[in-house]
């Protein structure tokens, strides 16, 4: 039989006693830590995209981002980190559209001082009109690019020798460490940002392919700014696509009404009126001194089939 002294038993009590307190904290720790994370998830960072002919661009225009973008971070669920205004082409061939420059410019003038909105003039360059499926598209895989490139971050010179073999294993290093960080962190979401009317869009024949609506609302979402008088939702239920994406469609309303849209302002300046306040004050300048809307250049495209009609139409047929 073996005895063990009063002190050594004493040290082993001790000893088990800090084990216990520590397996507590622990435990407790992890608990705490669990709660942290449920009560402040990870968001997910959305970037709003805004396509359309901005002819002339409007107060409005700029609202509808401000509006999604409190929305959205009110939610909890995500981070608005940009806005980006899309113009359209000048192959879309709607009726009254001025030159794809022009509009561009007003654009950049209305976000000058904009913190978090910005123009893209990618779609507005292509010689044919983009579906916005593909337009969405193309700002998803901007996004995933510069995220994944480690590159633009830190270029790796080539050198002879030892030096170059290590700079190689370095660069793999920061790739396969770049791919790491991109798997957890994610890539922001582009979400397509609207008006009712541009929802209810949907429902126009050959206006809108059913595999390109299906890609908007499955592969990125939609941000619906609902105007007094639209009933979104119900569109929504009568529309089998839209019923069945519903849960990435976000509809936004808007409290405060604001009725203003480029076809009005483009009458009010027909009919020599002001259009002060309802459009930013640089692009009032602009359009005023270039002389931009005029009884003529509403006839612009005139008797012209809008680019989806005509393409989509040809497909159908063929």
């Amino acid at each position: 039989m073996i005895y063990l002294s009063d002190h050594r038993i004493s040290c082993l009590s001790q000893t088990s006693v800090v084990k216990a307190i520590r397996e507590v904290s622990v435990f407790h720790l992890d608990q705490q830590l669990q709660i942290l994370s449920m009560e402040n998830p990870e968001k997910t960072e959305v970037v709003l995209l805004a396509c359309g002919s901005f002819n002339p661009i409007t107060n409005m225009h700029l609202r509808l981002f401000e509006l999604a973008k409190d929305y959205m971070n009110g939610t909890g669920k995500y981070k608005v980190i940009k806005g980006i205004i899309s113009p359209v082409g000048d192959a879309y061939k709607k009726k009254g559209l001025i030159s794809a420059c022009h509009r561009v410019i007003m654009a950049e003038l209305a976000t000058k001082n904009s913190k978090w909105i910005e123009v893209d003039t990618w779609e507005s360059l292509q010689k044919e009109w983009t579906e916005t499926a593909k337009v969405l598209r193309h700002h998803q895989e901007k996004l995933e690019a510069s995220i994944c490139d480690p590159q633009q971050n830190s270029p790796v010179l080539e050198k002879p020798g030892r030096k170059r073999k290590w700079a190689e294993q370095k660069q793999d290093f920061s790739e396969k460490k770049s791919l790491e960080q991109t798997k957890t962190k994610g890539v922001p979401k582009v979400k397509l940002l609207c008006g009712a009317d541009f929802l209810e869009s949907f429902g126009v024949p050959n206006l809108w392919k059913s595999e390109d609506i299906t890609k908007i609302l499955g592969d990125h979402g939609l941000i619906c700014i609902t105007r007094a008088g639209n009933d979104a939702q119900k569109f929504i239920y009568e529309s089998d696509v839209l019923w069945k994406h519903q849960n990435n469609i976000h509809l936004v309303n808007e409290w405060i009404t604001n009725d203003i849209s480029s076809t009005k302002i483009r009458r009010a300046l027909r009919r020599g009126q002001s259009i002060r306040y309802l459009v930013p004050d640089l692009v009032q300048e602009y359009i005023e001194k270039h002389n931009l809307y005029s009884s003529e250049s509403e006839e612009r495209n005139v008797g012209v089939v809008l680019a989806p009609l005509q393409r989509n139409t040809t497909e159908v047929k063929a």
